[in-house]
């Protein structure tokens, strides 16, 4: 069962969207726009499902026909436009959404599209949707799930309205974890630390089995790197390449590891750190580095994570992503 009432954190979205159910004032595009993990279809169905609700009230009512079929992902006016490849072409939106969009609602009020990873788009895919967001059918909604507006067209962006998903506090995040997956306190309590206010990695963290491994792996790198040889440098990176589906988990990893390094820079307050324990390595790190230096790292952990997501060669993109953090150190 999905609705309103089970979203963790974003109160504002959810109060500007049943303010909207409530008024009659509802947009024919909206945006919603956050990283993976941060709650776009949680928020997109929930919305949904209450828009086509018998009960026509700001809160579905979670039994009748339309709300039934919502839950079981079998709603007829409640359409997801798929895509295998690594673009939404224009092919895809002109059958799924253009042709499509002239057929009236089979039971419901409206007619609701749900494009996920409409970042994805091309440009010609983008304008043919534009033409049916300009002057849709009045039963028409499209919601649009995005992890960057970057790649968005300006004449998209200025027809829709733009919802940014913020991170959530992290003790909403601990009490969700140990409430609704019985994830010990401890555990929560770090996972939700790690996950940057996002309940999806907080779940991912907090479920894997091999996360400690994990962890120590990159921290083995990170508390040695500024006395490792190259060759050793090198070997480390190797045990991380080893691991090609979790890279991603360890370059998060490494980014909180040098937040931690600029925060104890900017406070002097070991209060404030994520990685309590490692405090002492942090504090020598901190002592060799310049604030131009840290934040060099972070930039080159920044582009080795965005290179790895546009499927740059892995070990390269982490070789140069550790020499640089080797680099920047003036011991």
């Amino acid at each position: 069962m999905q609705d309103f009432t089970q979203i963790i954190g974003h109160e504002g979205i959810i109060k500007h969207l049943q303010n909207a159910i409530s008024a009659e004032k509802i947009s024919h595009a909206y945006i919603f726009h956050g990283e993976e993990g941060m709650g776009k279809k949680s928020l997109a169905l929930a919305f949904a499902k209450t828009l086509q609700c018998m009960e026509n009230r700001s809160h579905p009512c979670n039994s009748c026909k339309s709300c039934k079929q919502s839950d079981s992902g079998n709603h007829p006016d409640i359409l997801w436009i798929t895509n295998e490849k690594a673009s939404i072409g224009v092919d895809d939106i002109r059958t799924q959404v253009n042709a499509d969009i002239q057929v009236m609602p089979y039971q419901s009020p409206y007619k609701i599209y749900i494009i996920d990873s409409a970042d994805k788009m091309t440009e010609n895919a983008q304008n043919a949707l534009l033409k049916t967001i300009e002057e849709p059918p009045e039963y028409a909604i499209v919601l649009l799930l995005a992890c960057s507006t970057q790649n968005l067209l300006p004449t998209i962006l200025s027809r829709c309205v733009v919802l940014d998903l913020k991170p959530i506090d992290r003790q909403l995040i601990k009490e969700y974890l140990m409430k609704k997956h019985q994830i010990p306190d401890y555990v929560a309590e770090i996972a939700a630390d790690f996950s940057g206010g996002n309940v999806g990695k907080a779940i991912k963290y907090a479920s894997s089995d091999d996360f400690e491994s994990k962890k120590e792996d990159i921290f083995h790198i990170l508390r040695y790197i500024d006395d490792m040889e190259i060759h050793e440098v090198i070997s480390g990176i190797k045990t991380i390449s080893e691991n090609k589906s979790s890279i991603n988990d360890y370059i998060d990893l490494m980014m909180l590891w040098f937040r931690d390094v600029l925060m104890l820079k900017a406070t002097n307050d070991p209060n404030l750190l994520l990685f309590k324990d490692e405090y002492q390595i942090i504090k020598k790190q901190v002592k060799i580095r310049s604030y131009d230096e840290i934040d060099n790292i972070i930039k080159a952990i920044e582009e080795a994570k965005a290179k790895l997501k546009a499927n740059v060669n892995l070990d390269i993109t982490v070789e140069l992503m550790l020499l640089s953090i080797k680099e920047n150190y003036n011991g």
